[in-house]
């Protein structure tokens, strides 16, 4: 029977591999650190790694060791580099695909496995489980199939990762640039949108738009 690990550091993933487990074939082993994800990797060798959603950097020769799956919220080449969801939402776009390649040591550059179409309406957690149950879906055809990944065609269009003082609320446009702001940094262990009064710092989150007017929730803290 074939080995697999999945790492990943986010709840929704973590869920979202619970609510499949008895779907997927083979041994399976969760990784939510570097340290876990090396031990496992010695232990099983398995026939894939997948990342769903990590935020540390795999070392170059364990990408070289083994296939390596990362999903990438981005039409690649189209799109590579940090921050995708946020980056697609400041563009206007109303959907993407989430896309499955093979992690090389070029950043998002790898061959492409899988696409498949995913709507990017509502908050951010909102769309994190929705990527997050259809990245399952795109897993378990993997490991039924093992395709060979396709090399990645077209100019790359690079996307910058996002700092946490871009989270500041925009002081112009209209109210569905603000919404799409507030919405799209809404998540657990995101910087949420935010405003500076005084003292304190005002987070927003949970909008809703409706006849002409933003109604959200407002926390308050001291900076």
């Amino acid at each position: 029977m074939k080995s697999y690990i999945l790492a990943t550091n986010k709840v929704w993933n973590i869920k979202a591999f619970m609510s499949w487990r008895s779907k997927l074939d083979g041994d399976w082993e969760i990784c939510v650190s570097p340290h876990d994800l090396v031990f496992a990797s010695k232990s099983i060798k398995p026939r894939f790694v997948f990342f769903p959603h990590w935020s540390h950097i795999v070392p170059r020769d364990f990408l070289e060791v083994h296939e390596c799956v990362c999903f990438h919220m981005t039409d690649v080449p189209y799109g590579r580099g940090g921050s995708p969801l946020q980056n697609l939402i400041v563009r206007g776009h109303k959907e993407t695909v989430l896309t499955a390649l093979r992690m090389t040591s070029e950043l998002d550059a790898g061959p492409v496995y899988l696409k498949r179409p995913l709507r990017l309406a509502g908050t951010a957690h909102d769309i994190f489980q929705r990527a997050a149950d259809l990245g399952m879906e795109m897993i378990q055809e993997i490991v039924q199939k093992e395709p060979e990944p396709v090399p990645q065609l077209g100019e790359p269009v690079l996307f910058k990762r996002r700092k946490p003082e871009q989270s500041k609320l925009p002081t112009d446009g209209d109210l569905y640039t603000l919404f799409d702001h507030i919405r799209m940094l809404d998540a657990p262990t995101y910087p949420l949108a935010f405003v500076e009064h005084g003292d304190f710092m005002l987070d927003f989150s949970q909008a809703i738009l409706k006849d002409d007017e933003i109604t959200a929730r407002v926390s308050i803290r001291k900076k």
